[in-house]
């Protein structure tokens, strides 16, 4: 935001632009940016941006809308206005914008920034009439369905391709460079030291997995790891017992002063997000302690996870650390952590965790559930 500094002399002059002032501030201060507003993010091929601003208790509150990524609503907090300068922010998804209000309060030109990158993003107030249709959000899979799958395509991944994926896509169950072990400890929420008798090719192959469900609808978190089990039966022939092991696990609590979390205005179906960005830079929607747990669980811990908190609410946070060497082993080797004499680094997980969310995670020792693998096969050709 740029700042002009007016030195005037002479009574005169110092009314009238005093005057003139005073009628900027008015006008600043008249400007509505209530109602809907529409643009499209030139990024990629250019994505479609509804937001809806309201305002309640003289706070602006907004829920904005990627038409061409499904339309779900994702608030947007906070969001400021200062004379012809616009800004808010998605803190659940690294996103910031800043941009300029037209003097008739019609347009606001500016860039969003997500994850280092920027893009144009230029808005326009539109009617409700005018305004592009968001989508209808996929119907919900019946909360009692059980879903198998009718077919499901296994194949070995491609090695040049990064990165680690579970989700969904519509009703289509996708995973991508995810080995056995991923594929089991995500199903039954497990971590890798709680199973047992595997061969080595668990945590060595990986394969990318494609395939709908029998029963209508989008699978809930529970249902899609349902899925990954009728996988695992149908193409890995797998079969296994249950066992109990006292094992060292990671406890989550509360810290002295209370959880720092945002709560959702995502509904339970929705979609859950637990997103890396780099090693140690996670952002989390649409989820509860225990799915946060489970994600920490899996992909970052060398131990189990579990949830003390009590806390039972559904949240949208970011967390930002530097990773030590005993964290995302699943991943393999990893670019070197910042020095610790660099002031810019982040601070190691077990701070980040009290000060960014309030919460402690902590050593301990407690009995757990553990599978041991009874049989397993390397899946047949497609």
């Amino acid at each position: 935001m740029k700042k002009t500094l007016l030195w005037m002399v002479g009574l005169v002059l110092i009314l009238s632009c005093f005057g003139g002032t005073l009628r900027a501030h008015a006008q600043a201060k008249e400007t509505d940016v209530t109602g809907n507003w529409q643009g499209t993010l030139q990024a990629g091929q250019g994505l479609r941006i509804v937001m809806k601003i309201t305002k309640t208790d003289g706070k602006l509150k907004g829920i904005g809308y990627s038409i061409d990524q499904g339309g779900q609503a994702i608030p947007i907090s906070p969001i400021t206005v200062q004379g012809t300068s616009f800004s808010y922010a998605i803190s659940g998804l690294d996103v910031t914008y800043t941009g300029t209000l037209s003097a008739d309060g019609k347009t606001i030109t500016g860039n969003q920034t997500q994850n280092g990158h920027t893009a144009v993003l230029n808005y326009q107030r539109v009617t409700p009439e005018a305004t592009w249709a968001i989508p209808e959000p996929p119907k919900a899979m019946a909360a009692d369905a059980v879903p198998k799958f009718d077919v499901v395509t296994v194949k070995p991944s491609d090695p040049s391709r990064p990165g680690k994926l579970f989700t969904i896509h519509g009703r289509q169950i996708i995973t991508i460079n995810t080995t056995m072990n991923d594929m089991i400890t995500f199903a039954y929420g497990l971590n890798v030291k709680q199973i047992v008798g595997a061969p080595d090719w668990f945590s060595s192959e990986k394969f990318d997995l494609d395939g709908v469900p029998d029963t209508e609808g989008r699978p809930n978190t529970k249902q899609f790891k349902e899925l990954i089990q009728s996988a695992l039966t149908q193409r890995f022939n797998l079969t296994f017992h249950h066992d109990q092991k006292e094992l060292s696990v990671y406890a989550l609590t509360v810290a002295k002063g209370g959880p720092k979390l945002t709560e959702t205005i995502h509904q339970p179906n929705d979609s859950k997000n637990f997103l890396f960005r780099g090693f140690g830079q996670l952002t989390v929607t649409n989820s509860t302690m225990q799915d946060f747990c489970d994600g920490m669980q899996a992909a970052v811990m060398d131990r189990p996870v579990v949830d003390h908190t009590g806390l039972t609410k559904r949240y949208d946070f970011q967390l930002n650390w530097t990773p030590d060497d005993s964290q995302f082993a699943a991943f393999g080797p990893r670019p070197p952590a910042p020095a610790k004499e660099d002031p810019n680094a982040p601070p190691g997980l077990y701070t980040a965790i009290q000060e960014q969310l309030g919460l402690k995670l902590e050593a301990t020792k407690a009995k757990a559930d553990v599978i041991v693998i009874d049989h397993v096969e390397k899946p047949a050709a497609n």
